[in-house]
């Protein structure tokens, strides 16, 4: 079976299309179960998200903020494994039809193999990785095998990127081109800062792939802002945030699905 990567596509071209940004939505596997985790992503998905990036939990997440830490805790205290990664791609996508990929740093996917993760990822109906720590220049045998069964490579790329780097990622990756908005972990923050529009309009002049802006986004304020200039809107953390406030998983799936609406009519606000 063929991996997502044209719906992933087709989903931010619908939404170029209709003059807006798309909105991307992060939320751990395993968090706050497995069963959880996958009902979270419905629940943002049902509320107006347009894709959605389903974290695989790591002891280290050094790109990652406190929130996104805690909620990874959380998940590797309950046990959570790449299968479980797996299956809540799989059910959220047949849920849901919306392009689901997996945020993951690297060792996870080495240790559990390339080939059998990227099959077994196609297979699920996922349509692709953000790989935030693999080297590029060190990328080729995973864009083989990504490219093989139908997954984006999406990459990161930052405020401190140079032009010709820009030019080297952009070409390497697929799918769109993540836009850490600032220097620093994940988190909410009150601004997100004129580095974000800049690295944007830096990035948009090496590549064709839409770029999508994360790192920083918790309201619809701040989500039409970026929105004016991305193509792309990515949340993590508020919405962890309400799932971890919450003082049950009914009432945290509420919290999702509402923030997930604020946000889809905020990136219609451009």
């Amino acid at each position: 079976m063929s991996g997502n990567i044209e719906l992933l596509s087709s989903t931010l071209a619908a939404a170029r299309a209709e003059d807006r940004a798309a909105l991307i939505a992060y939320l751990p596997a395993g968090f706050p179960t497995v069963d959880g985790g996958i009902e979270a992503v419905k629940a943002v998905v049902a509320g107006g998200a347009d894709v959605v990036e389903v974290g695989l939990p790591h002891s280290d997440p050094v790109l990652d903020g406190p929130v996104i830490q805690t909620a990874d805790d959380i998940a590797l205290r309950g046990g959570v494994k790449v299968a479980d990664v797996m299956r809540t791609v799989r059910e959220a996508y047949e849920a849901t039809g919306a392009p689901i990929l997996v945020m993951t740093y690297w060792n996870p996917i080495d240790r559990y193999g390339i080939e059998r993760f990227t099959a077994e990822l196609a297979e699920a109906g996922g349509a692709g990785c953000i790989l935030p720590d693999l080297p590029v220049q060190e990328s080729s045998v995973w864009r083989e095998h990504a490219d093989k069964h139908g997954l984006a490579t999406v990459f990161v790329v930052a405020p401190s990127s140079k032009d010709e780097r820009l030019a080297t990622i952009t070409a390497a990756g697929s799918g769109f081109v993540y836009a850490a908005s600032l220097m620093g972990v994940t988190g909410t923050r009150e601004s997100v800062g004129e580095q974000a529009q800049e690295l944007v309009r830096r990035t948009r002049a090496t590549t064709t792939l839409p770029v999508c802006v994360g790192l920083g986004v918790s309201n619809a304020r701040q989500a039409a802002e970026v929105a004016a200039f991305a193509d792309g809107v990515i949340v993590g953390s508020a919405f962890v945030k309400r799932m971890l406030d919450a003082s049950d998983e009914t009432s945290g799936l509420a919290a999702v699905r509402s923030l997930a609406g604020e946000l889809a009519e905020g990136v219609r606000k451009r």
